[in-house]
C-alpha cells in the first residue's frame, strides 16, 4: 500500500496537478529563477527586491535553479530542442521536490521504532496524507522546512539496537541544518526548538565530563556559524550584485575599511524577515486571524481527525499530570493519592504542539505553515493503534483533500497559462508580429514564466486586475476594446465563471469564449442555488474570453 501511494506521488506529479495553492509556491523560486537563468518575463516578488530582500536565495538556486540549469543545457546541446516550454517549466521544479519528499518516509522509517510507533502504519498515514501528495510535492519554503524538521528529529532521536539511547554524535549537522532551516524560513527555530532541547538533554544525560558536553555545544555553535557565513555570502552576492572586481577593489583599502564596506553590502535576509513580519501593520496587509485559527481551523484543514486525537491526548496528559501532582501533595501529607496511568508519548505531542503554539503568536496564520508538523503528527497517531478505528474516515478526508486542494482550488488558471503559452508561439500567418494582452482578473496571481516569454520579446503584455471592482474592470476592458493604435492586437480576459456575468455589463463583445472546468475560487465562491441548476459547471469553472476589438 505505502509503495503505491508513493507512485500515486510521482505519478500525479508529472500530470501535472493542476491545483493552485497559494502563489508563494511560484513566486518564492520558479518564477524568480526562470527570470535570472532563462532569461524570461517574470515578476519579481517584494521579498526579492534588492532593496530589503527578506528571502535567501541559496535553496532557489539549489531547486528550481539546479533544474532550469539542466533543461537549459539539455537544449543548448541540441538533445532537447524543446525542452523549455511550460510544461516542463512547472514540472521540473516540482519533480525534484517530489523526490525530496521521499526524505519524510526515510525519517518515518528510522523515527518510529524509536518512538514505538507502528513502522508501516506511520508511513501508509504519511503517504496516504494530501498534505503529502499534494503540498509536499510543490515549490514551497514550508515544504523545505518540513524536510529539514523531519531530519532535525532523526538526528536527535538515536537509538543502538538493544533499545538504549545512544550517545548523540550529530552535533556538526544539528547545527548546520538548523541554520539552513533559518535561513529558510526564520520560523523554523520554532519547530526546532523542542528537537534541540531534547538533544541538549541527551547530551547532558549521557556525559559525565563538563569538557565533553562543551565541546558538542561548540561544534554545533561552529557548523551553525559556518552555514550562516555561506548563506550571507551567497545572499549578499545575489542581492548586491558584488563582482570579483568590486571585491578586489575593497581590498585595496585598509583592513578596517574593507570591514566597513563589507558590512555596509552585508545582506542578512532572515533579520529582514523578522523585521517585516514582527510589525503588526505588516501582517496586516497579508490577512489577520484569530490567535487560535491553527488550533480550530488550519490543523484540522490540513490533518483532520489526528489533529483532533492529537488535540485529545494531549488534554488527557495534561489531565494526567495533574492528578499525578495532587497525588504527590496527597501523599506529603500522608493521605493515599491517586494513580493514574498516561497513554502516549508526552514528548512527541510536545514536538507537535510546541510549534504549534509559537506560530499561533502571530496574526497571520495560513494552513501551510502547519505542513512540517506531519512526521510528529503522524508517530503519534500509529502508535498504540490510535487512528486504526478511524480509517475510513481518513481515507474519506484525504480523497476530498487531495481532489479539492489537487484539482479544484484555483484549477483552471494553470492550465489556462498552458493554453496561452501555446498560442502565443504559435507561428504567425505573417512576418509581422501579433501583440497579446492577456487580462487577468478575480484570480491568483498568474505567474508569468509559464507563459515562456523571453526578456526581449514585448509582443505580450500581462495584465494582474487581482480582485478589482466592477467598475475598475469595465474601465479597463473598454479601454482596450478600443485602442486604435495596434492594427494586430488580441486581447483575452481571463475570469471565473462566479463573476462571468460581471463582465457582460461592461458593453463589450467576445469573439471566443473556452471554459475550462473545475476551477473554484474561493475568493469568489458559487452560490449553492446557482449550483444546484443547470448552471453548475460554469460557476466551477474558468473563462478564456478573446474580446472583439474595434477595427
Amino acid at each position: 500500500l505505502w509503495a503505491l501511494l508513493a507512485a500515486l506521488r510521482a505519478a500525479w506529479c508529472l500530470l501535472p496537478q493542476s491545483g493552485y495553492l497559494h502563489p508563494d509556491e511560484f513566486f518564492q523560486a520558479p518564477e524568480v529563477m526562470a527570470g535570472d537563468i532563462l532569461n524570461l518575463q517574470v515578476y519579481y516578488p517584494w521579498e526579492f527586491l534588492s532593496s530589503f530582500p527578506c528571502r535567501t536565495v541559496v535553496f532557489p538556486l539549489m531547486t528550481s535553479g539546479v533544474t532550469y540549469s539542466a533543461i537549459k543545457s539539455l537544449q543548448q546541446l541540441d538533445i532537447c530542442s524543446s525542452c523549455i516550454n511550460s510544461y516542463t517549466l512547472l514540472v521540473s521544479p516540482r519533480l525534484l521536490f517530489t523526490i525530496f519528499s521521499f526524505i519524510l518516509d526515510y525519517s518515518v522509517y528510522r523515527l518510529a521504532p524509536f518512538w514505538e510507533a507502528d513502522l508501516w502504519k506511520a508511513l501508509v498515514l504519511l503517504a496516504g496524507s494530501y498534505v503529502t501528495l499534494v503540498f509536499y510535492t510543490r515549490t514551497f519554503t514550508n515544504t523545505l522546512e518540513g524536510l529539514l524538521f523531519a531530519l532535525l528529529m532523526v538526528l536527535v532521536s538515536s537509538r543502538k539496537s538493544n533499545g538504549s539511547s545512544v550517545e548523540p554524535t550529530s552535533s556538526p549537522l544539528i547545527g548546520v541544518i538548523t541554520t539552513a532551516g533559518f535561513f529558510n524560513r526564520p520560523t523554523f527555530l520554532a519547530f526546532a526548538l523542542m528537537p534541540l532541547l531534547y538533544w541538549a538533554g541527551l547530551i547532558v544525560d549521557s556525559q559525565k565530563s563538563i569538557k565533553t558536553v562543551i565541546n558538542h555545544f561548540l561544534k554545533l555553535i561552529l557548523c551553525a556559524c559556518f552555514t550562516a557565513i555561506v548563506f550571507i555570502t551567497a545572499d549578499t552576492f545575489y542581492f548586491t550584485s558584488m563582482s570579483l572586481d568590486t571585491l578586489y577593489s575593497i581590498n585595496k583599502g585598509s583592513l578596517f575599511d574593507v570591514i566597513a564596506q563589507l558590512h555596509e553590502k552585508m545582506v542578512v535576509t532572515p533579520f529582514n524577515f523578522l523585521s517585516y513580519n514582527l510589525n503588526p501593520h505588516n501582517l496586516a496587509l497579508h490577512g489577520s486571524h484569530p490567535r487560535v485559527t491553527h488550533f480550530t481551523v488550519n490543523g484540522v484543514m490540513l490533518f483532520g481527525i489526528l489533529h483532533i486525537l492529537a488535540i485529545g491526548a494531549g488534554f488527557k496528559m495534561l489531565k494526567t499530570y495533574v492528578y499525578q501532582l495532587i497525588r504527590v501533595r496527597s501523599c506529603y501529607r500522608g493521605l493515599p493519592g491517586l494513580s493514574v496511568r498516561s497513554e502516549g508519548n508526552p514528548t512527541l505531542l510536545l514536538f507537535y504542539f510546541v510549534p504549534l503554539a509559537f506560530l499561533s503568536l502571530f496574526s497571520h496564520q495560513e494552513p501551510r505553515f502547519l505542513i512540517p508538523l506531519i512526521v510528529p503528527l503522524v508517530l503519534f497517531s500509529a502508535s498504540q493503534n490510535r487512528a486504526v478505528q478511524w480509517k475510513h474516515l481518513i481515507i474519506i478526508f484525504n480523497l476530498l483533500g487531495a481532489f479539492l486542494f489537487g484539482c479544484l482550488h484555483q484549477g483552471g488558471l494553470i492550465p489556462c497559462l498552458f493554453r496561452l503559452e501555446q498560442l502565443i508561439h504559435s507561428p504567425a500567418p505573417s512576418n509581422h508580429p501579433r501583440h497579446y494582452t492577456l487580462l487577468f482578473a478575480h484570480t491568483y496571481m498568474p505567474p508569468r514564466f509559464l507563459l515562456h516569454i523571453k526578456k526581449t520579446d514585448m509582443h505580450v503584455e500581462v495584465i494582474d486586475m487581482a480582485g478589482s471592482g466592477e467598475e475598475t474592470l469595465c474601465q479597463t476592458i473598454e479601454q482596450q476594446a478600443s485602442n486604435s493604435t495596434c492594427s494586430d492586437c488580441h486581447v483575452f480576459v481571463i475570469i471565473p465563471g462566479t463573476v462571468r456575468g460581471t463582465i457582460t455589463k461592461c458593453g463589450v463583445s467576445f469573439k471566443n469564449e473556452t471554459l475550462l472546468f473545475p476551477h473554484l475560487s474561493m475568493e469568489d465562491p458559487p452560490q449553492m442555488p446557482i449550483l444546484s441548476n443547470g448552471n453548475w459547471r460554469s460557476q466551477l469553472g474558468l473563462y478564456i474570453l478573446q474580446l472583439h476589438r474595434d477595427q
